[in-house]
């Protein structure tokens, strides 16, 4: 079995999306609520609340609250779940000697969804037959809400189980979770083997010399954005101008979101139909987009402006290339190589392939004729081997190595995640948390 996702459009009346707006609001209060609760009660009684000790009081809360009886029950459940799942994510990080990341309280601008996950919601009209662009318009009825217009694209195979309305600035979308079963496991029709590497100035260079242009969609798209801001920076607080500014940046992120979203789709599924096997370097994004440190110079002593004329020394920094790295990291994170390299892996799964990963050290500086390191800066983008005569792209180079790599030493194996040694149940004390609180 495998679990894939339906997103459709949805196109409520203005009513029907003042409810929307208001059942997150209140799911955000729950939220918020529950997680104020498990904090108090950790930091007055060292006790760890559980999911089942909050859900108990569900019942409890909508006598004291009755607008919560407006809301689907499994909705509240989830909201509890969904506090409970990032609960358990942090203490897997305190456990693994990660930066912790202590859930946070949700504002309305960072609560966007709320799910029925087993009941509540049903597709009226799905069985009917789609028009000449493959679309229809059918009804989607969700309890404590009505119906709402929702335009199919494409219809859904397999079974659902799950449904979250989803809010994304002035458009709504639902979401299918879709549980679908694999009766035999596929084989790709190509046993050809690749090497990528992923860059900025060509988006990725195969081993065969082939080369993905970048499309940099977010630098293209930067220049507006700017504006934008500085449009709803001028606009006042509260005002209908600051609302309609607001909404109009909200567009631009989006439709960088979905054109970047469209050719990362595209082009992993071209590399999987091509080859069956994809070798890409195992790359450390967080490390490379980090912020260089500091440097420090310390000045000789001084005695101007001290008090009582003591020496004190004057720390001056010197220049380390911040303002050229802020550029580079806005060009790494806008080509999303992680995101790309998921779904090759993801496609090739179910096409059959493999994705595989290899060391990533020095693959742009060896040379992939002799072997020789040809140490070279990140400008200089042709590689030129005084040993052999190697002449090249030095992306191409790069990539022959990776796919070399591959063949003489493997892939590098997964990581395996640190085992919990903590004590305790579900519900006990958390006693290895208590700085991270």
């Amino acid at each position: 079995m495998r679990t894939r996702a339906y997103v459709y459009r949805l196109y409520p009346t203005r009513k029907q999306e003042e409810t929307l707006l208001w059942t997150l609001r209140r799911c955000k209060e729950l939220y918020n609520a529950s997680l104020e609760e498990r904090t108090a009660a950790y930091k007055m009684a060292r006790v760890s609340v559980s999911y089942g000790m909050q859900a108990e009081q569900l019942p409890q809360i909508k006598e004291e609250r009755p607008e919560y009886q407006g809301i689907h029950s499994q909705v509240q459940q989830d909201v509890l779940r969904r506090l409970d799942k990032a609960m358990q994510a942090f203490f897997r990080r305190v456990d693994e000697g990660q930066p912790p990341g202590y859930p946070r309280y949700k504002s309305n601008t960072r609560y966007h969804s709320f799910t029925y996950p087993q009941s509540g919601y049903t597709i009226i009209g799905a069985l009917a037959p789609h028009d000449k662009k493959g679309k229809k318009t059918c009804r989607l009825k969700l309890s404590k809400i009505g119906h709402l217009k929702m335009l199919m694209h494409r219809p859904i195979k397999g079974t659902i189980k799950g449904c979250t309305i989803k809010r994304d600035g002035d458009q709504w979308y639902a979401v299918f979770s879709v549980e679908q079963a694999i009766h035999s496991t596929p084989v790709h029709p190509s046993s050809k083997t690749v090497g990528i590497d992923m860059g900025i100035t060509s988006y990725a260079t195969l081993s065969t010399g082939e080369q993905i242009a970048n499309p940099r969609i977010y630098r293209y798209t930067e220049q507006q954005i700017k504006e934008a801001h500085r449009r709803l920076a001028r606009r006042k607080q509260g005002s209908h101008r600051r609302i309609r500014a607001r909404r109009a940046l909200t567009r631009l992120y989006r439709k960088v979101r979905h054109r970047r979203q469209d050719f990362l789709h595209k082009a992993s599924r071209r590399l999987v139909n091509q080859y069956g096997t994809l070798v890409f370097e195992a790359l450390q994004i967080p490390n490379m987009t980090a912020r260089p440190k500091p440097k420090k110079e310390e000045a000789p002593a001084t005695t101007e402006g001290v008090e009582g004329g003591t020496a004190a020394a004057v720390t001056r920094y010197l220049p380390n290339g911040a303002a050229a790295k802020s550029g580079l990291n806005k060009s790494i994170l806008d080509a999303a190589w992680g995101r790309f390299i998921t779904l090759c892996a993801c496609k090739a799964e179910e096409a059959g392939g493999m994705v595989v990963k290899v060391a990533p050290q020095q693959t742009s500086q060896v040379c992939s004729g002799c072997g020789v390191l040809v140490p070279k800066d990140l400008s200089v983008r042709w590689h030129s081997c005084p040993t052999c005569g190697a002449e090249l792209d030095r992306d191409e180079n790069a990539a022959i190595n990776i796919l070399r790599r591959y063949e003489l030493q493997g892939a590098i194996p997964a990581r395996k995640k640190r085992q919990s040694t903590r004590k305790g149940g579900r519900g006990g004390k958390r006693p290895t948390a208590t700085g991270a609180l």
